[in-house]
């Protein structure tokens, strides 16, 4: 019994009491680590079909590359902390690379309004993470901080980029946050 009680890590192991407000740091590992990899087929999907040279082509390059980077280290939490993925990421793998070719191929800006989208409602959710986390994990905190300076510094290049000039903008990124926050809640639970 002592084994399953065991930190995974250096890091403190706060218990437990009856009366604390627990923070679900799993839950929020889960879904972050699922919106990361979903980030990463997206871009994928738009590199795809974006021209090498193009000026879109090479902003989602940088953005895709510190994607990479911020899901490499959800999955060095997960394995840490031995939480599961979700079991949706097949669906995230097939539908994020989806979503970015059919944007690149409406058109450039199309592809930075499917990012301004995208990273606006990652901006929501991470203030969410942080604001329940409060002083319960600083670790997790510190890099949904990082992450979250990141991926609005990612919203506001898609807009400087003409996101906003994208065919139907509103609807398109209406439906896309929409779609965002739904993946948000499915990734938490299954």
């Amino acid at each position: 019994m002592a084994d399953a009680e065991a930190p995974l890590s250096n890091a403190p192991v706060k218990r437990w009491r009856p009366g604390d407000r627990r923070v679900d740091t799993e839950s929020m590992l889960r879904v972050d680590q699922a919106g990361e990899y979903g980030a990463t087929r997206i871009y994928a999907g738009q590199l795809a079909v974006l021209r090498g040279s193009s000026p879109a082509a090479h902003l989602v390059t940088h953005m895709a590359g510190q994607e990479d980077r911020h899901l490499a280290r959800f999955n060095h939490l997960m394995a840490e902390r031995r939480v599961r993925p979700t079991l949706l990421q097949p669906l995230w793998h097939v539908g994020g690379f989806a979503l970015g070719a059919v944007t690149a191929l409406i058109s450039e800006e199309a592809a930075m309004a499917c990012t301004d989208a995208v990273e606006t409602e990652i901006d929501r959710h991470y203030e969410e993470q942080l604001v329940a986390l409060g002083e319960d994990d600083p670790e997790l905190a510190a890099d949904i901080r990082q992450f979250q300076a990141e991926e609005l510094e990612h919203r506001d290049t898609a807009r400087e980029a003409g996101a906003m000039n994208a065919p139907a903008y509103p609807l398109l990124t209406f439906a896309i946050r929409g779609i965002c926050r739904a993946a948000i809640q499915v990734s938490k639970r299954i």
